[in-house]
Parts: C-alpha cells; sequence; structure tokens
C-alpha cells in the first residue's frame, strides 16, 4: 500500500497550482492522509496565502503544515524563484501527530516563547518551520535540546519573494505571518535525519582568545583579521578562488577532540571583516575558548558530503520518503541545477516521495543536539 506521496506544479495562477499538487500527492495513496505538508513560492504574498489555504482546505482531516519559500522541491525537481507549489502527503497509522503554534511574549523583561508542547514519551521528532525576521530561531533551537528532552527538531527558516513582508506561515487551517508552526511527531514512523553541511576546512584550528558578542577580535592570541589575511595568502590558488566567494567559520562541536577535520564543525557565516579594530563578524555569537577552522565551500565538496552522509543513513535503514530542507544557496547557485539535493536523496536511499523548501536557515540535529545551519541539507526520514 502507498503511504506517502508527493507533487510539484508551477504556473502564475498559484491557487491552481495548489490544487493540482495538493490531488495529484494525494491520488498517489491508498487512502487518506494523516500529515500534508506543503511549499508554496510566489511574487504575490496574497496569491501564496490563497494558494496555502486552498491546499489546507483538500487536505480533508489531515493534519497541514506548510509555508512560503523562494524556491520548492518535490516531485524529484526543484524551483527557484518562480510560482510553484509542493505538497508531501503521508498516512501514517499508529502514529500520533501534535500540531503547535509559538509565538513570543514580555516576561520579566525578557523575550519567551510560548506555545510549545511537552513531548510524549512515543514522540520521535518534530518539525519546525519559522519566521526568521521576527522570532528568535537562534535561541529556541540552541534551547530546545535540553527543554524537549533531545527531541530532534528538523525544518526550517521561511522566506517570500518580497522579504519580511511576504513570509506565511501555514498551520491547521490558519494562516500566520510571525512566530513558528510545527508538529510533533510521535510512533515508529520516523527513522531519523541526515544533515548535511557541504564545506570543508583550510588551514589550521585555532582557538578563540577574544570575543565580543558575535565579532571574533583574536585567533591564537593574534588579531583576527591578521590571522585571516595570513590564511588567505597560504592557500593554493583554487581555494583562494572559493575563499574570494565565500568564506565560512566552523566552530567545533567537540572541543576535547584531538583532531578537527571535515564534518566536526557547525558552519557559521563569515559576514563582514574590518581591518581598523582588526575584527572579524561572525554570523553567530562566539566565545573564548572556542575551537574554529576557516571553511570554503564548492559544489563537489557539497556533493560528496551529502552522498556519503546518505550512504551511511541507508546503510542501516530502508528509506520511504523524506521532508527536504536546503538552504537557499545550494540551489542553481552552488549546483548546476536546483534539484541536486533531491536527486541525491532520491537515487541513494530510493525515496522518491521527497518534498521540502528552499531555506533561509535549516534546522537540524548534529551529534544530538539541534542547530540552526547555513548552507546544509537537513532530511527528515521516515519508515517504508
Amino acid at each position: 500500500m502507498a503511504r506517502f506521496g508527493d507533487a510539484l506544479t508551477t504556473g502564475a495562477d498559484l491557487v491552481n497550482a495548489a490544487e493540482r499538487a495538493v490531488l495529484q500527492a494525494l491520488e498517489q495513496m491508498d487512502g487518506p492522509a494523516d500529515l500534508v505538508c506543503f511549499f508554496v513560492s510566489g511574487a504575490d504574498p496574497d496569491e501564496v496565502t490563497l494558494a496555502g489555504l486552498r491546499v489546507m482546505e483538500l487536505s480533508g482531516d489531515a493534519v497541514t503544515l506548510g509555508c512560503s519559500a523562494t524556491g520548492v522541491v518535490g516531485g524529484g525537481r526543484g524551483v527557484e524563484g518562480q510560482g510553484a507549489v509542493s505538497v508531501w502527503s503521508a498516512r501514517l497509522p499508529g502514529v500520533e501527530l501534535t500540531p503547535f503554534r509559538l509565538d513570543t511574549a514580555v516576561e520579566d523583561d525578557q523575550l519567551a516563547v510560548v506555545g510549545m508542547r511537552e513531548p510524549g514519551p512515543d514522540d520521535r521528532a518534530g518539525i519546525l518551520l519559522t519566521n526568521p525576521y521576527e522570532f528568535p530561531t537562534q535561541a529556541f533551537v540552541r534551547e530546545t535540546t535540553a527543554a524537549l528532552g533531545g527531541l530532534p527538531l528538523v525544518g526550517g527558516m521561511a522566506d517570500g519573494m518580497r522579504g519580511e513582508d511576504s513570509v506565511r506561515l501555514f498551520s491547521d487551517g490558519e494562516v500566520a505571518a510571525n512566530g513558528a508552526i510545527g508538529v510533533l511527531i510521535g510512533g515508529e514512523g520516523v527513522l531519523g535525519t541526515v544533515v548535511s553541511q557541504g564545506c570543508r576546512p583550510v588551514g589550521p584550528s585555532m582557538t578563540i582568545t577574544k570575543a565580543e558578542g558575535n565579532l571574533l577580535l583574536e585567533l591564537a592570541g593574534v588579531n583576527a583579521y591578521e590571522k585571516l589575511e595570513e590564511l588567505v595568502a597560504g592557500l593554493s590558488d583554487e581555494d583562494r578562488a572559493l575563499a574570494e566567494q565565500g568564506l565560512h567559520l566552523g566552530v567545533a562541536m567537540d572541543e576535547y577532540a584531538d583532531r578537527h577535520e571535515q564534518g566536526d564543525f557547525l558552519i557559521r557565516s563569515l559576514v563582514g571583516a574590518d581591518p581598523d579594530p582588526g575584527s572579524l563578524t561572525i554570523g553567530e555569537m562566539v566565545e573564548v575558548g572556542q575551537t574554529v577552522r576557516f571553511q570554503v565551500r564548492d559544489a563537489g565538496t557539497a556533493d560528496e558530503d551529502l552522498a556519503r552522509r546518505l550512504s551511511e543513513f541507508g546503510d542501516e535503514h530502508a528509506v520511504g520518503a523524506g521532508l527536504l530542507f536546503s538552504c537557499n544557496e545550494r540551489g542553481g547557485g552552488l549546483f548546476s541545477r536546483a534539484d541536486h539535493d533531491v536527486l541525491a536523496v532520491r537515487r541513494i536511499l530510493g525515496a522518491a516521495p521527497v518534498a521540502g523548501f528552499f531555506a533561509a536557515g535549516e534546522i537540524g540535529p548534529v551529534s544530538g543536539v539541534n542547530h540552526v545551519h547555513g548552507f546544509t541539507a537537513c532530511l527528515l526520514a521516515f519508515a517504508p
């Protein structure tokens, strides 16, 4: 019996595209869906809203979850920068689905996140979609591993073609422009997660010896800007060209490891460099004592890392379907085509119904700890 379906449709009429996508996904299944996840890309936020409402209307009694995006994945392909709707449907017998909606509130002069459900003993994973422009995604996800008893979260930051004002979140018939939404999944249907960061280290590992917030001031006792110049000067021509296109910083996940190689880091953006104070601006807070290593990325490295991690997962699990959250810079901007990641998942894991979207930041666990990532592909895999 078919337990999953997926479809991706395009067109200037987003509502019509939504109807076609959800009906195609549902027709692939033997029976009604329990969970429908969908993702809508379009230039007009009002049309995106109407398309999302139409998907939810046609999904019957299924739990529905979705968001706006600048590109979507489904039906074995990826589409960026145009009107498109991707729908993923699942029959999950014996699985408990618990939707939630998160908002922020001021408590004791601090911003608190309210609305999170406490996981039950059978919950295996949670899907989380957020509005990154006003919801504290980084801070919230950082605390979830401890607060949720180690429950893995997978998902992404929504976006829209018009930026902040075009973000939409969809959950069980309702539309929101702020906060976060998600669903807890309990039972044996969830297999696990795959997170591929797709960067490789260059230069040596170094310890942060001075930092303020997200400003990196010293590495190994030396001005951070000077260390960066020294590193770039010592790179090969190939790596120097990659560094000029965009250099990243890897923060070691295990400070006590003897060596820190590819895959041992959380990748963070290097968003600025100022020679006057000698500082580097990082896309997240950094702390004195952390071990870091500069990183470059290219299509070959990203392809190899994803293939290796999928193969390792496939050696242990038979996968029936998956939800895929890829960075919005992993599509045609990195590879020659927007469907690289979804095709890799289908080819290596043999999972046909795979859908998702190109996110402004991806959510997934590494070494048992939930993180917000950049430049990654995060997969939530389901049993056949």
